[in-house]
């Protein structure tokens, strides 16, 4: 192996989704998993695209610590809202039909909200949140997960990670999607890092101590055994204003949560007192709002392209050549990677190596 390799998008998707497949998933559901991976990678997310197909999904399939087939159950429904519960099945499965009954419920209602309870990891939040931009909606999402926030002025893992995503379409090329972790990077990022041998930045994690830490493999086994955490959103402290990642991740907890009666903070993590890697039953939330009840779309389009485009246009710091908005960079990705495929690093080349012969496709021929 040497240095980076490109696979395609078509490829990259199929192989994962015979690999979904092999691991029990039905067919179908197979398909939207892969998809929801690959639409990270294409808009260059790397930690939520193909590097989290084994660690994340298969091997929480195989370890039992995730159904891969998924049999979803509605608890309580109004016109514009429904709880539903993902009986521990596959995440992106649970959210897509989730945000397709906010939609359906916003065409008729205006509005349309859908919390989730006993759900699995979702994937690149923002792809439910553009799913509503499709179709001249907002859309907005977020999700709980296994605790490694700590509380300003705290040490200990409690709050997750825990994501807060809007999606609003544009008369641009590219809908504007804010996708990020109300926590000041996340764990995907790390792992990440850790592929590619590379030092974190000073700030991101807080260990027993209280002391900054920035090796990857000791950040990584620590925020399984709770002697490290990640700093929320602003930093470690008041000073940069980490009290404002810390409120709004704990937002995204109590409508995780408290709306569906589902686990939250330490309730959610999956390795148990003995160290035993059990199931976390993950809650989330969609709400599609309408467009067309409040204003012509295409007005809104306008009016929201008009805004990114003064942003961008706006004076730039020295030294800086360009003002980007949320969802450009993922967008300029696409266009790069388009053509040339999803940049494989040599620690990703081998795990897709043994998933291959661990689940015996060998009919995928990489060049590496």
């Amino acid at each position: 192996m040497a240095g980076i390799v490109y696979v395609s998008f078509d490829k990259l998707e199929k192989f994962m989704t015979d690999a979904f497949i092999k691991a029990g998933v039905p067919s179908d559901d197979a398909g939207i998993c892969a998809e929801v991976l690959i639409d990270a990678d294409k808009r260059g997310i790397d930690s939520h695209g193909t590097g989290r197909l084994k660690p994340i999904y298969l091997d929480r399939i195989k370890a039992g610590l995730q159904s891969p087939v998924t049999k979803i159950e509605v608890i309580k429904e109004t016109p514009a809202t429904m709880v539903i519960d993902g009986n521990n099945g596959m995440g992106q499965v649970i959210a897509k039909k989730a945000m397709q009954y906010a939609i359906e419920k916003a065409e008729k209602c205006g509005l349309g909200m859908t919390a989730v309870r006993n759900s699995t990891h979702y994937g690149f939040a923002g792809y439910y949140a553009i799913m509503a931009t499709k179709k001249d909606m907002i859309g907005i999402t977020g999700t709980n997960a296994r605790p490694s926030i700590a509380p300003t002025f705290g040490i200990e893992n409690m709050l997750g990670t825990n994501p807060l995503v809007f999606g609003m379409p544009t008369d641009e090329d590219f809908p504007f999607t804010i996708d990020c972790a109300t926590s000041i990077t996340q764990r995907g990022k790390i792992e990440q890092y850790q592929r590619e041998g590379r030092t974190l930045p000073e700030g991101w994690v807080i260990d027993s101590e209280g002391r900054t830490g920035t090796d990857p493999d000791i950040v990584l086994k620590g925020l399984d055994d709770g002697s490290c955490a990640l700093a929320p959103l602003g930093g470690i402290g008041e000073e940069l204003a980490g009290y404002k990642g810390y409120g709004y991740a704990t937002v995204v907890e109590i409508l995780s949560s408290a709306l569906q009666g589902g686990l939250f903070l330490k309730s959610l993590s999956d390795i148990d007192s003995s160290g035993k890697r059990v199931k976390s039953r993950l809650g989330h939330f969609f709400i599609a709002i309408n467009i067309e009840c409040f204003t012509e779309p295409s007005d809104f389009k306008k009016t929201t392209g008009s805004i990114l485009r003064q942003l961008r246009a706006s004076k730039k710091a020295p030294g800086q050549q360009r003002i980007y908005t949320a969802g450009e960079k993922e967008y300029l990705a696409w266009i790069e990677r388009k053509d040339k495929g999803v940049p494989l690093n040599e620690a990703l080349q081998k795990v897709l190596i043994k998933i291959r012969e661990e689940y015996g496709l060998w009919q995928y021929k990489f060049n590496f």
